[in-house]
């Protein structure tokens, strides 16, 4: 581990404990050459499946493009970062559980759209309209009276 003050590669660790979330170990380092202290975290590797687009391409997963567009559908709705950071962790880890090399986008959009159907219907209805790329009005009014007749039925 490389000093961030000094960047030498012999430290030693200090004190080791589960970070607060239990998904990593921090470990408290200190460096043996400037003697400064600094914080590391070991996490397990996850290994998600390549994204398989629309056009074909290939393309690993990225968390960010998911955080990306809930969060542009859920603008200026009260919904905080911490729901959405739980959505986006929700469909990566559902994502991990499938274990599937390649995964269509076409999924993880499904998985999205569940998730802000249950969650918000301005969030649901904006992420559905970039989402289904509605050729036409028409194809968008269908989409938001199937949402509002599965919204009657629920209530």
């Amino acid at each position: 581990m490389k000093c961030p003050f000094c960047s030498n590669v012999e430290n030693k660790v200090i004190d080791s404990r589960i970070s607060k979330d239990g998904n990593a170990i921090r470990r408290r380092r200190e460096c043996l050459t400037c003697g400064k202290r600094f914080t590391t975290y070991e996490f397990v590797e996850e290994v998600l499946p390549m994204v398989v687009k629309k056009d074909g391409r290939r393309e690993t997963f990225d968390r960010g493009k998911v955080l990306s567009g809930i969060k542009k559908a859920c603008e200026k709705r009260p919904i905080s970062m911490d729901v959405i950071e739980d959505i986006v962790e929700k469909i990566e880890q559902e994502c991990q559980e499938l274990q599937l090399k390649e995964i269509p986008t076409s999924i993880i959009g499904e998985k999205i759209m569940s998730e802000l159907h249950n969650l918000d219907g301005v969030a649901y209805v904006r992420f559905a309209s970039v989402y289904r790329d509605f050729k036409d009005p028409n194809e968008f009014l269908d989409r938001l009276k199937d949402f509002l007749s599965k919204e009657k039925k629920d209530v």
